[in-house]
């Protein structure tokens, strides 16, 4: 099975798929790297890996439909099974999402719904919860929706500065993003209305 990841930035979640692979974990090849930053260093890392990357400008499109086009042109032409946001920068619209409904995930950086968008982590230390946390959810057409699949609660502590808790976050989520990706690809999650049930996996 094939694996496309969309990133933007530094690739840590990519890296982390990348291991989860080389391990056994997940049982599939990471076959492409779609990225719209050319300054992003997830590139090398995707360099590195010999992954073959597809470098998408949105600003070298006439239409945001010409670059979601671009992009399905390269997920067909790499038989790709299942496609995994790690940190990519834009909404994607509702073209790519109903050609790949349901085979989309992304991962963020709080128990949503609370905290949605680009600086979720900041916007809850900010706040001054005690508790925040990681999802991984199926992706729709509205930003960090969608059916979830997991949560993992992180506490936020007294001494926390907002640098360690990004830390502890980004831990949580190089651990459960291959794990989700896993069931994912294995078929095991199965869809009811707006929940996903994990088949196998004790509630």
């Amino acid at each position: 099975m094939n694996i496309a990841i969309f990133a933007s930035g530094r690739g840590t979640n990519f890296s982390a798929v990348l291991r989860a692979v080389k391990r056994g974990i997940i049982k599939a090849k990471v076959s492409l790297l779609v990225c719209d930053n050319p300054k992003a260093p997830v590139l090398n890392k995707a360099k590195l890996a010999k992954v073959k990357i597809a470098l998408i400008k949105r600003e070298d499109c006439v239409s945001k439909k010409e670059f979601e086009q671009k992009i399905i042109a390269f997920l067909k032409a790499g038989s790709i099974d299942l496609i995994v946001l790690a940190g990519f920068m834009r909404i994607l619209g509702s073209e790519l999402v109903r050609e790949y409904r349901n085979r989309i995930l992304n991962i963020h950086p709080a128990l949503l719904p609370s905290f949605k968008g680009v600086s979720a982590i900041k916007d809850a230390f900010l706040y001054g919860v005690k508790i925040t946390g990681v999802t991984v959810h199926l992706v729709d057409e509205e930003m960090d929706h969608g059916p979830i699949i997991m949560q993992k609660e992180v506490r936020i502590e007294q001494k926390d500065t907002l640098e360690k808790l990004e830390a502890r976050i980004h831990k949580v989520e190089h651990r459960i993003y291959p794990q989700a990706i896993k069931l994912a690809l294995e078929g095991r999650l199965r869809l009811i209305g707006r929940k996903v049930l994990l088949k196998g996996v004790p509630s």
